[in-house]
């Protein structure tokens, strides 16, 4: 007889006897135990037996929905011939590369690692060697990755913002020197910079929506300052798509608007959960990696069957567009719908919306710039999410983070959310408490 499986609490025990605070990335700390042991499609199950309609998809990898039989097969199929070869290259790999160079308006060259924040760092790294200088230029609210030239000022405290606000101890003072945090959306600011410091500035990376502060769009006249600004004065312009990248289209945001960088980072929705990220870009500029240049890069598991069979099936469901279309429509309706109870019930709220992702923040008024996101209702936020995922919708219990909808989503989805909404608001602490 099989034993029974372990429950949430004697899960999260294990885990921290283990694992440092019993998670293997910090941000996936909650306030209560919580351990899943299956999911699938729209929904995720816990040790418990509970089932939670997920809106977190990861952080935003899960596009199709959770196990796609699809890619699923997909992923089954490659390993069947194929695993990690470690030298030369496979035909899934130049698929993959090939696909991006005809999607992405940036991608003429592309190499492939595992995470984000990898192809943040190698993008960095390769703007400074073709530069020859030192000084980056990122965007308060913006996340690029944990390595020390980025890895500051995203939810940033009102008595931190203009002020360099670190995410870890143990970074590099010299590094963080030589970043520039300047406000989202901000032309002046911008030009202002390069008039300063033009000479010494080797890139300038946006995430191109600033979706870890929720759903901020970035003005046109925002993005054309900054390709004209970085061409003007010989720096590198970064795209950070590794969240908008996929989710919303498959060319990126970059194919929207009508802006196209120099280089370009993407992950997540790209492989539908299963890990890989990309760097694209240049050939001048990323032709720096190659043999003959100066440019190092390099990873044990960049390239393999698992990610690029994944992110090739993912593709594919993607292209014709049906899923972005259906996943837009839903994640109008579930942010019209939070909108419109709120305004019955009298509680602050703007809801911003791109595509599939959708954010309600707890304040009354335009989100453009981070100073804006500080009228937000931080504890009323939290009470909001963590209800929420008492009554068995799980929407991540952190102030102004994203909601997702994934091809796994339905109707009844979106209405059953916006019914337990309802019933959380008319609960509502007057003041967040």
């Amino acid at each position: 007889m099989r034993s029974a499986p372990p429950r949430v609490e004697d899960l999260v025990a294990r885990a921290r006897a283990v694992i440092p605070g019993g998670v293997n990335s910090g941000n996936r700390v909650l306030p209560w135990p919580f351990a899943i042991v299956d999911a699938r499609g729209a929904y995720l199950t816990d040790a418990d037996g509970r089932r939670y309609l997920d809106y977190h998809a990861a952080f935003g990898p899960i596009v199709l929905g959770h196990a796609d039989p699809v890619v699923n097969d997909a992923v089954r199929h490659a390993l069947g011939r194929v695993d990690l070869i470690g030298a030369g290259v496979t035909d899934l790999e130049v698929a993959l590369a090939e696909a991006l160079v005809d999607l992405v308006p940036s991608a003429e060259r592309v190499l492939l690692t595992n995470s984000g924040s990898e192809a943040t760092y190698a993008a960095l790294r390769l703007s400074r060697a073709a530069t020859g200088r030192q000084l980056i230029v990122k965007f308060q609210g913006a996340y690029h990755g944990w390595h020390d030239a980025v890895a500051m000022n995203v939810i940033t405290p009102r008595e931190r913002v203009g002020q360099t606000d670190r995410l870890s101890g143990g970074m590099s003072d010299e590094v963080i020197e030589r970043t520039l945090v300047l406000p989202f959306n901000d032309v002046e600011r911008l030009t202002a910079t390069f008039l300063d410091h033009g000479g010494q500035i080797a890139a300038v990376i946006v995430e191109i929506i600033q979706h870890n502060v929720g759903c901020m769009i970035p003005t046109k006249p925002f993005l054309e300052a900054a390709r004209r600004l970085t061409e003007e004065h010989g720096s590198v312009l970064i795209f950070d798509e590794v969240i908008t990248g996929f989710r919303h289209g498959l060319g990126g945001y970059q194919a929207m608007v009508g802006v196209t960088p120099d280089l370009t980072t993407l992950g997540k929705a790209m492989a539908n959960g299963y890990p890989i990220a990309a760097l694209v870009g240049r050939v001048a500029l990323m032709d720096r990696f190659g043999p003959d240049g100066d440019v190092f890069f390099a990873g044990t598991f960049n390239g393999h069957a698992v990610g690029t069979s994944a992110s090739l099936a993912t593709i594919d469901r993607l292209r014709d567009g049906d899923v972005h279309r259906r996943t837009a429509r839903l994640a109008g309706i579930a942010a019209d719908g939070l909108a419109g109870i709120a305004a019955e019930l009298g509680i602050p709220m703007t809801v911003g919306r791109f595509g599939s992702v959708f954010t309600p923040y707890f304040y009354d008024g335009p989100v453009t710039t981070y100073v804006d996101l500080l009228a937000n209702d931080t504890a009323l936020d939290v009470w909001f999410r963590r209800s929420m995922c008492e009554a068995g919708i799980f929407m991540i219990p952190t102030a102004m983070k994203r909601n997702h909808v994934s091809a796994a989503h339905t109707d009844e989805d979106i209405a059953r959310t916006l019914e337990t909404a309802r019933d959380v608001l008319r609960t509502a602490p007057s003041k967040g408490g």
